[in-house]
């Protein structure tokens, strides 16, 4: 019998407080998002950060926290504004932005988070799953599962919310985008993983 692949759907966490104010995230982020609803839809698994766990909450997930999935440690740039940290220290930045071994910060390297993204990746067990993460950790599994150079960490955006979803076997991963949305002409849901996530947008949870 041939082994099954692993699949994951991995969804950015909602808007939080750090977002609005362009800072760096520090632990106790506050999730700007509306009271979650009583309904379950699904289970998986969440950063264990409370932005991760309330974002499941809000999507109806009853998720387990994996230290996995955790947000990448910013060190003493944690809370603080990017503006801020940027005219105390521009060689840092500068560094922090170009050099994904760099820790200007003290905590951990962009190099360390997507080596990170994929030993997690790695022990995925066969079948479907579902885990709620931060920004940054989706950018980090998303150039590792592709194999891309460290450096392209850079050049992938994820919104609050954004969502993806990877396939693979063998350690070998494909990227498969969303088919749903206003311009595909028809709501899809993820083949009963998460069949409500075509409402989702960022006009639920603006202020």
């Amino acid at each position: 019998m041939a082994a099954r692949a692993a699949r994951v759907i991995v969804v950015a966490h909602g808007r939080t407080a750090a977002v609005r104010a362009a800072a760096f995230p520090s632990p106790d982020d506050v999730l700007e998002l509306p009271p979650a609803g009583d309904v379950v839809k699904g289970e998986g698994r969440a950063g264990p950060e409370e932005r991760c766990l309330g974002t499941a909450r809000w999507l109806g997930v009853a998720a387990v926290a994996d230290p996995g999935l955790r947000d990448c440690d910013l060190g003493r740039w944690r809370g603080r504004a990017f503006a801020e940290v940027a005219a105390e220290e521009p060689e840092g930045v500068r560094a922090w932005l170009s050099d994904p071994g760099a820790v200007p910060h003290g905590g951990e390297s962009v190099a360390g988070l997507i080596a990170r993204m994929g030993e997690w990746l790695g022990g995925l067990p066969p079948g479907r799953s579902l885990a709620v993460t931060h920004p940054a950790v989706v950018r980090a599994m998303l150039v590792s599962a592709l194999r891309l150079p460290d450096v392209a960490y850079w050049r992938v955006d994820v919104p609050p919310l954004g969502r993806v979803e990877l396939s693979g076997f063998d350690g070998r991963w494909n990227l498969r985008l969303p088919q749903w949305g206003p311009l595909m002409g028809a709501s899809r849901g993820s083949e009963g993983i998460f069949p409500d996530f075509s409402a989702i947008s960022e006009g639920d949870f603006e202020g």
